[in-house]
């Protein structure tokens, strides 16, 4: 059997449809396969209707407060089937950006089925067999379920339903603690329900411990209950759902979201038959990201590693770039972002504190700089929260930023750690005043401060303010 295609892509993810459309604008003959919605996850049940939420959780959380800078509000009035609309309504204006006619128009051919590898290169997809010197591979994952007892016998939630469901729940318990755990408590609890989250250990573990601390008083301060337990069962009642943790206490809800976590979606592609090796984290990849089959590339959540929407972008383009070109593509997740979309927002890049910490000790320098001190948030009244930079001497190993839209500080940061720009320019920058941006700005001047400001800039300046009186 001849080729068909020059590369067959199986998943129309974000992974996927950067890796096709890519490949295909490079003039590739480009097979995309999939069988669910065009857009996977990200845009129908994850990234996008969960910020549709979390953008009508805050509209209401405005009405409750009561006097702020002398303007009343007034309680909110929640209705569900509105915010249902408005999570449809975003997911169907950003729908035609990863539709299949617009890849087609890009000249990809898109093959709505299933498929499963029958060789090293050839694929079966419905009645059709591929084969292509290259395949990629973009399943991206699905909600992880942990084991406790009772869970197969109620109806619990994940994020591929939580999102259709037809009315507010009233009181949410939530299984786990990480960043879709808290966002969704935030949300839900903005909007009237009552919640519980339970989780083991401290909320966002993987996170900055300061920041984290504050996003949680935060969520504490608007009602959120936290238990740092383990679900140890869950049953049923007339009610709805009762949580028994490890130390014996009981939770009682009417739903119960099980946010613990993603896993890997490879079953049904017959992996061995392709030589691919795959693991309890999904699919061991290089930093090219090739398979242990090496013409076969995993990239997104079905792969190990970082499991983010713009994490399967990048590695998509790089796979793109590699197939079309023959050049080698290494990734590089030391600027590698992330983002909690809660209110304050939790961003980080590179290296947190004490993972710098763990790797170089007393090297590590750290520079903050607070939101109280920066005069657009202050006029705002948002003015909680910090700019955290993780430095070993004047190289920045991570920033860690907890506060009103902290996720769009990060950007030059980004830059800056992946070595195309430097502290030194972004803190002799010009930034529009007042804005939050400013506070990168005062975070990179004080990387320099000692610098400019020390004993033998000191000595020239008082040099030439002498030479100056004596010249008059």
């Amino acid at each position: 059997m001849s080729f068909t295609h020059d590369l067959i892509v199986i998943g129309g993810g974000a992974a996927g449809l950067t890796a096709a459309g890519g490949a295909a604008l490079f003039g590739l003959k480009v097979a995309l396969i999939e069988a669910d919605r065009m857009g996977g996850e990200c845009l129908n049940t994850g990234c996008v209707p969960s910020k549709a939420l979390i953008a009508a959780a805050a509209r209401a959380h405005q009405g409750r407060q009561d006097d702020c800078f002398g303007v009343t509000l007034g309680p909110p009035q929640v209705a569900w089937e509105g915010v249902s609309a408005h999570i449809r309504e975003a997911i169907a204006a950003i729908e035609p950006h990863d539709s299949q006619e617009r890849f087609e128009a890009m000249g990809v051919e898109v093959i709505r089925s299933w498929a499963e590898f029958i060789s090293k290169d050839r694929i079966r997809a419905g009645t059709r067999e591929l084969r292509a010197p290259r395949i990629v591979i973009a399943t991206g994952s699905k909600p992880a379920i942990p084991q406790i007892a009772g869970i197969d016998e109620i109806k619990f939630l994940t994020n591929e339903n939580l999102f259709e469901l037809d009315e507010l729940p009233d009181h949410l318990v939530i299984i786990g603690a990480g960043a879709i755990g808290v966002e969704m408590a935030q949300a839900f609890r903005r909007l009237g329900s009552e919640v519980t989250v339970i989780g083991r250990g401290q909320p966002l573990g993987r996170d900055d411990r300061d920041a984290a601390d504050i996003l949680t008083r935060s969520l504490a301060d608007e009602g959120v209950r936290m238990m740092r337990n383990e679900a140890e069962s869950v049953s049923r009642t007339e009610t709805g759902i009762a949580v028994v943790c490890n130390d014996g206490q009981r939770v009682s809800g009417s739903h119960l979201l099980v946010a613990a976590g993603r896993t890997a979606n490879v079953t049904g592609l017959a992996l061995d038959i392709a030589g691919v090796e795959s693991g309890k984290k999904g699919i061991p990849v290089d930093r090219r990201r090739r398979t242990s089959n090496r013409r076969i590339y995993a990239i997104g959540d079905c792969r190990e590693g970082p499991r983010f929407t713009h994490a399967a972008g990048y590695e998509g383009s790089l796979v793109a770039v590699e197939v079309a070109l023959g050049l080698a593509q290494k990734v590089n997740w030391s600027a590698l972002p992330h983002c909690t979309f809660t209110h304050p927002e939790l961003a980080q890049i590179g290296l947190t504190e004490s993972q710098a910490r763990e790797s170089y000790g007393s090297k590590v320098k750290v520079i903050r700089e607070d939101f109280g001190d920066n005069d657009r948030a202050i006029a705002e009244g948002e003015a909680n929260g910090f700019l955290k930079l993780v430095m070993k001497g004047r190289k920045v190993l991570g920033v860690t930023v907890i506060g009103t839209h902290a996720g769009d500080l990060l950007l030059p940061w980004a830059q800056i750690i992946g070595g195309k720009a430097s502290t030194f320019a972004l803190g002799s920058a010009i930034v529009a005043y007042p804005t939050r941006g400013e506070i990168s700005k005062a975070a990179s001047f004080a990387v320099w401060e000692p610098v400019l400001f020390g004993t033998w800039p000191k000595r020239w300046a008082a040099l030439v303010a002498g030479t100056r009186r004596l010249l008059g």
